[in-house]
């Protein structure tokens, strides 16, 4: 991953804020504001999106459908009748939970924040709101579009504004399209070391034919007993104190004091001891993937973004099965096992080669072992066989999830 964001497995991926201007009169304007997740594998989970920006006047909200300010702010310059929505400068906009009233509702909203992939749900990448804005009781035809957004969630940076070619509706069951007097877009990128200065994830290999473990690299995401380490103790409970009840915050860090745990299996751990995991997905980057036969209890989907190229894909949890990664302890794992088709050629089990070169977890670059210590044939081992047509990837790698204590 890199620190600009740009990131080779998803070299497009964004998401995107659509604003469409649909009405303008002499002292309100009627807005549509759509936020799109075009990214293959990194979603937004809860607490949600937050999406903020600075009013370049004095504009205020004052109705809203599909989300809700979550400040009313200084409205005493209005008397009489109904207050505006919101009268912040910055105001800052979170969607509305399921089950919200239907009369509030807007298609694509109400889902607590949250944003799918494309490749994990295409049907839930999308959130909208509609906006009736107004200048703040000074007459202005004229609209100013805001400055300053943000995502409100961490890793995220987002441009200035960029007027494009305007929105186009359909309506008559296609017969007739109107447009939007004008369109902004507001590209946002995901950069893991802008979200944070530990690695979220780091990864533990095993193997067949070696009986030694490797092991997470030591301290890969922090270290029990250093500077702002938060982790408990075997036995041990947080202080009811350290646990968010609100569902608008995200959950502390705390971790389960630990180095590593392993299984000789495709496993996801969450060591994680307040936090759950729904939608969790998880990618690799291997030179066999292409030959990919079956996956048993993962959903699978191949990242070929180069053409030719088909060394990474995408794993997450099949739908009420085990799309839920639980809090940290017995139940707090999900795991699989693949079929993978043996290339004659390229496949080795020399060198570390079966295992894989890259692993993600939501999107946030794992710490992986070193190269030099992945799990080796001994060296009197007499070459496979070659005409085996498939293997178990009982090479299988093991992932620990640790959390930056």
């Amino acid at each position: 991953m890199h620190a600009d964001g740009y990131d080779p497995l998803d070299p497009k991926g964004n998401i995107t804020i659509k604003w469409d201007l649909l009405q303008s009169n002499s002292d309100t304007n009627d807005v549509k504001v759509s936020l799109l997740n075009f990214q293959l594998y990194r979603h937004i989970e809860l607490p949600g999106w937050k999406l903020g920006w600075e009013w370049l006047g004095k504009e205020v909200i004052w109705s809203i459908q599909g989300a809700e300010a979550t400040e009313q702010g200084n409205c005493s310059r209005f008397k009489g009748g109904q207050l505006p929505h919101c009268c912040e400068k910055k105001p800052l906009i979170v969607d509305l939970l399921p089950g919200a009233p239907y009369n509030i509702q807007t298609s694509n909203c109400c889902k607590g924040g949250v944003l799918s992939s494309m490749i994990q749900d295409p049907t839930k990448y999308a959130a909208v709101f509609q906006m009736n804005i107004g200048a703040g009781g000074v007459a202005d035809s004229d609209f100013d579009m805001p400055q300053n957004f943000s995502l409100g969630v961490p890793g995220y940076t987002c441009a200035k504004p960029v007027q494009v070619a305007p929105s186009k509706y359909s309506s008559d069951g296609g017969r007739r399209w109107t447009q939007a007097l004008g369109t902004w877009n507001v590209t946002c990128i995901y950069s893991q070391y802008q979200a944070s200065t530990s690695p979220k994830c780091c990864v533990s290999l095993s193997a067949f034919y070696n009986d030694s473990i490797v092991h997470c690299p030591k301290c890969s995401c922090s270290c029990q007993g250093l500077s702002g380490s938060k982790c408990v103790k075997f036995g041990e409970t947080p202080s009811l104190l350290q646990q968010v009840k609100d569902s608008n915050q995200e959950p502390p860090s705390i971790v389960r004091c630990t180095r590593e745990y392993w299984r000789v299996k495709i496993t996801v751990n969450n060591l994680n001891i307040l936090k759950n995991y729904s939608g969790w997905n998880l990618v690799a980057l291997h030179p066999n993937l292409k030959s990919l036969t079956q996956v048993f209890s993962f959903n699978y989907h191949p990242l070929n973004q180069y053409g030719h190229i088909n060394d990474s894909g995408m794993f997450w949890g099949v739908e009420y099965y085990n799309d839920m990664l639980l809090q940290e302890g017995e139940v707090g794992n999900v795991q699989s096992e693949m079929l993978l088709h043996k290339d004659e050629g390229i496949f080795s089990f020399r060198e570390g080669w079966v295992f894989p070169k890259r692993i993600l977890f939501n999107g946030d670059e794992c710490v992986m072992p070193p190269p030099g210590d992945y799990p080796r044939l001994p060296k009197n081992t007499a070459r496979a066989a070659s005409f085996t047509l498939s293997i178990i990837f009982s090479s299988l790698f093991m992932l620990l999830i640790i959390f930056a204590c």
